[in-house]
């Protein structure tokens, strides 16, 4: 087996990964770079046989239009449905590609290859590790994950059951260098979100992804037990009905203490793809769903509002005498000013200083601590560990057996 990591072995993001032999060539993630500068793969000259997608994240599968749509994607249906969510509301058309659904733990052959997904613990929803063989090596990739969510349950999984005699697991390390001490699990997350509403006198705003699940789950649970409405948008109701599909245990819009404001935008989006939506369309116009402006003025402090990054512009009209909450419930590096110019984050960076504001954050990583990743490594036994997703990778050898260091475009030969 010939290995090429075109992306991935000195920054988070972007990851790309080419495994080939004599029947074909499969990549591993086709991810776009996060870091500013950094050059994204040319997939086009790699021309693979096939590509598996780990995860609905835009450093894993952002160049997914690059391929020619006769290759086929291999994909959890889920993530592939989280993928056209993003699109729609962007205002884009669904992917057309060659799209291929895999389960968790069941095996398929793909150009030669026989790939085994497990589905792991992360921020994002359908996350998948790999189990890759071609008759002579055997190979994982852990993609992207964690052991300290509300699906702990499959990292415990792995790690008391590994696949065996594994010759080059592909790990990653986002969190080598960070801590993630104040808020060790999903579970202190939801504590700090209840702790914070129940001292609320005005409106609150939860900033996080939508397709952050776990985050949504201790949000809802938060409210159920301080007598607060989780307000969400068209977008997160639309997130929330895709999650259907595999949990009956998910909130959404027909929950009790659920309702959706709908942005003026998302209203047109909905309206002008009704064929996409299908029921959806009628049913999240329907008054027991929907939440008014005269609804959220009329009684502020019922309400927990939730919101991404770029919508701190909603918040300015609350501010007044009584102090707003905010919530702040994702990574703080994209609060870091050499950020605004990707992120949009430079008005949500300044309500931390704002006297109006309440600032409190609240969020733990998506991705495993050092402990985890030790216990990871120990139960999989690797002959060969390789870095990814890290921009620590010399500091492995440090905690970690049998680390080899590649760079991006070098060549392995298994």
């Amino acid at each position: 087996m010939r290995v090429v990591i075109h992306k991935g072995t000195s920054e988070i993001g972007g990851t790309c990964i080419e495994l080939s032999h004599e029947e074909g060539t499969v990549l591993l993630d086709i991810g776009l770079p996060l870091a500013e500068g950094s050059v994204p793969v040319d997939i086009a000259s790699v021309n693979p046989d096939a590509a598996i997608v780990s995860h609905p994240h835009q450093d894993h599968f952002g160049l997914i239009e690059s391929l020619d749509h006769d290759v086929p994607v291999y994909i959890g249906e889920l993530s592939r449905r989280m993928m056209d969510a993003s699109r729609v509301f962007r205002g884009e058309a669904p992917l057309r590609n060659n799209f291929n659904y895999f389960k968790a733990w069941e095996s398929f052959e793909i150009a030669g290859f026989n790939v085994t997904p497990y589905l792991v613990d992360h921020s994002a929803p359908d996350a998948y590790a790999f189990l890759i063989e071609d008759g002579a090596s055997r190979v994982f990739y852990s993609g992207d994950f964690r052991g300290h969510g509300r699906k702990s349950v499959v990292f415990e999984r792995i790690t008391a059951d590994p696949p065996p005699d594994i010759d080059v697991l592909f790990m990653e390390g986002t969190m080598l260098h960070r801590g993630n001490d104040r808020f060790p699990n999903e579970s202190a997350v939801e504590e700090e979100i209840r702790r914070t509403l129940g001292q609320q006198k005005n409106i609150s705003f939860l900033v996080s992804s939508s397709q952050n699940i776990d985050r949504v789950v201790s949000a809802y649970r938060a409210c159920l037990s301080t007598g607060k409405t989780l307000v969400i948008d068209v977008y997160a109701a639309w997130v929330l009905e895709q999650l259907k599909i595999v949990s009956d245990h998910v909130p959404n819009m027909a929950w009790p203490q659920v309702g959706v404001y709908i942005p003026g935008g998302q209203y047109e989006t909905v309206k002008q793809n009704q064929a996409f939506f299908g029921d959806f369309a009628q049913r999240i116009f329907e008054p027991e769903h929907r939440l008014t402006m005269e609804n959220l003025e009329a009684c502020p402090e019922r309400y927990l509002r939730m919101i991404r990054l770029s919508g701190a512009r909603l918040i300015e009209k609350w501010l007044g005498e009584e102090t707003t909450t905010v919530l702040y419930s994702q990574w703080d590096g994209y609060l870091d000013e050499s950020r605004w110019s990707s992120f949009g984050a430079e008005k949500m960076a300044s309500l931390q200083h704002d006297p109006r504001v309440h600032f409190v954050y609240a969020h733990t990583s998506g991705h495993a601590v050092l402990a985890d990743l030790k216990a990871f490594t120990v139960a999989l036994n690797p002959k060969m560990l390789v870095p990814i997703h890290t921009e620590h990778r010399g500091e492995y050898k440090e905690h970690f057996d049998n680390v080899i260091e590649l760079e991006d475009g070098q060549e392995f030969v298994l």
